[in-house]
């Protein structure tokens, strides 16, 4: 919705509504909310140096909405202020590193094992908007106030309100970090409301480049600097196409993400449970690559209907469990699964079983020996 230009606020309390936002914020489940102006001129000059590097790969809508990322005004006009909200969602599930150690289970990233984040988020954010909205009204605001709800599902510059708004910092990940950890969802609302902005907070990563050390891929190519085009997020969730051959080995058998640099962040020791609305589903924390490498596309589309994971389609799943595979200690269970699926009706899926299976006959044949 649109606000109308020259906006009369009546008798509208703003410090005292931030105050109620964040209270109301928690009442819907978000750890903390902040608020940030809607200036994002100081981080711009680096997204625009990122894109010239090439490193969004073929995310080629970070280089098609720059201007909309970089001008909030140009996304929803009048825009004034964002509320910035942070969400946990760290679930109960099978510890990470152990399946990380066995090469005959999957990886799938902590954020996608329970429901699609998007579609909770923006509903609670929604919620939100509309009390404050009818807040605003019972003040006789004499003009109606304008929002738009985000939740990752449009070019926003969510990691810089986050630290605008004083509810995390930047890590040398380059994803948003607190004390609490790094296991949050980020949301925002675009309002046209003049809220006084917080604070930011500062940087408490120190010298600790533990997550440069720790990516598999060597993706973190600097402090704050990601080149997606070797991140293994991006090589299974974003990519269409074949993930380069010289990458594969190094995926291991992660098939769905990668949390490599938030399994080692000290600030990730003390990880709470977060909202129960992302808690574990179909056994994804903990299952076999063989099982998961099974599934028909029907049956893909039914047991990950509300999951992140189901945008990725069917093809692109059986890609990247392939390529686990092929990373797998060898096994004569792990060979039938691959065989099975050489004449799957997709290229894309063909290449990477045969790549799998040559590899693993190739590990086959050097463990035996020349002589036997």
């Amino acid at each position: 919705m649109d606000a109308l230009p020259g906006a009369a606020w009546g008798q509208v309390d703003f410090v005292a509504l931030v105050k109620k936002i964040k209270i109301w914020g928690k009442e819907l489940g978000f750890a903390e909310l902040g608020i940030a102006s809607a200036d994002v001129s100081a981080a711009s000059p680096e997204l625009l140096r990122w894109l010239e590097l090439g490193r969004h790969g073929e995310m080629h809508y970070m280089a098609k909405h720059a201007a909309l990322r970089a001008h909030p005004t140009t996304l929803m006009p009048a825009t004034l202020s964002v509320i910035s909200a942070r969400l946990p969602y760290f679930p109960q599930a099978a510890e990470a590193e152990s399946v990380l150690a066995n090469s005959e289970l999957g990886f799938i990233s902590r954020y996608a094992l329970g429901r699609d984040y998007h579609k909770t988020i923006r509903l609670r954010l929604q919620k939100l908007a509309e009390r404050i909205s009818r807040s605003i009204a019972s003040d006789k605001a004499d003009s109606p106030y304008g929002y738009r709800v985000f939740s990752d599902s449009a070019p926003v510059m969510e990691v810089e309100f986050a630290r605008q708004s004083g509810i995390a910092w930047r890590g040398k990940h380059s994803l948003s970090l607190t004390r609490a950890g790094s296991w949050h969802f980020l949301g925002e609302i675009y309002s046209t409301l003049p809220l006084p902005p917080d604070a930011p907070i500062g940087e408490h990563c120190g010298r600790c480049v533990r997550c440069l050390d720790a990516c598999p891929t060597a993706a973190i190519v600097a402090p704050y600097q990601v080149d997606a085009r070797l991140c293994i997020s991006y090589l299974t969730i974003e990519l269409p196409g074949a993930i380069p051959v010289e990458l594969r080995p190094l995926i291991g058998n992660r098939i769905y993400g990668c949390d490599d640099c938030q399994l080692c962040c000290p600030w990730n020791r003390l990880a709470q449970v977060g909202d129960p609305d992302f808690a574990v589903r179909n056994g994804l924390d903990a299952a076999p690559l063989t099982e998961l490498f099974a599934w028909s596309e029907a049956e893909f589309e039914s047991r990950l209907a509300g999951s992140p994971i189901r945008r990725i389609g069917h093809q692109r799943w059986l890609r990247n469990i392939a390529v686990g595979l092929g990373n797998a200690v060898g096994s004569p269970t792990i060979l039938a699964a691959l065989r099975a699926r050489l004449d799957h009706p997709s290229a894309l899926v063909r290449e990477h079983v045969n790549w799998a299976l040559e590899r693993q006959l190739s590990a086959t044949s050097s463990f035996r020996g020349p002589s036997e």
